[in-house]
C-alpha cells in the first residue's frame, strides 16, 4: 500500500484482477492526484507520472456542484484538448455531461489557471482533433475501437 491511506490504480487492481475498480477506488485515486498536481506545480507521480495532465473542475449537471477530474490533454495551437474516452465504456464520463450542459469550466496546468468556454467540435474538425490526440497518445486509438459512440472531443481555447 502506498504511503497515503488511499491506494494507487495498480494496488487496486493488484488487489483483485479480475473485479472492476470500483467507484469509490477511483474517486479516492482522483483525490490524491488532484492533490499532488495541486502540491507540485503539476507534477505528480504513479500513473500520471509521465502524463501531460491538467486539471478540469465543472459544474454538475444536476447538481450544480463544482467537480475536478485529472484528465491527460494535448494542443491544438493555443487551445487545450480533452477527449471525452471514459476508457473506451459505451457511455460519456460525467465531467463531459456537465460541460454539455455548463461550459464554463476551470482548466489548471502547471503554472496556469484560466477559466474559459468549453467548445465540442464535429464533423471533419472533430476528427482532426481526436486523431492528432491518438496520434500523440495512442491509447485513445484504442479506446474509439472498444465502444460504438462516437467520443467526443472536448477543446478549451485560452483566454
Amino acid at each position: 500500500m502506498s504511503s497515503d491511506s488511499e491506494p494507487t490504480l495498480d494496488e487496486m487492481r493488484a488487489r483483485n484482477a479480475a473485479a472492476p475498480v470500483s467507484l469509490e477506488d477511483m474517486l479516492a485515486l482522483n483525490r490524491n492526484v488532484i492533490e499532488e498536481f495541486r502540491a507540485n506545480d503539476g507534477k505528480v507521480s504513479g500513473m500520471f507520472a509521465n502524463e501531460p495532465l491538467l486539471l478540469l473542475t465543472t459544474t454538475g449537471a444536476k447538481s450544480g456542484e463544482r467537480r475536478t477530474n485529472p484528465l491527460v490533454h494535448t494542443l491544438d495551437g493555443d487551445r487545450v484538448v480533452i477527449i471525452a474516452s471514459f476508457g473506451g465504456a459505451p457511455k460519456h464520463p460525467a465531467w463531459f455531461l456537465n460541460i454539455r450542459a455548463n461550459p464554463e469550466v476551470t482548466i489548471e496546468l502547471p503554472g496556469e489557471t484560466f477559466t474559459a468556454t468549453a467548445l465540442i467540435p464535429g464533423g471533419e474538425e472533430r476528427k482532426r482533433i481526436y486523431d492528432q490526440h491518438a496520434a500523440k497518445i495512442p491509447r485513445f486509438a484504442e479506446y474509439q475501437a472498444m465502444t460504438t459512440r462516437e467520443i467526443p472531443v472536448v477543446v478549451i481555447p485560452r483566454p
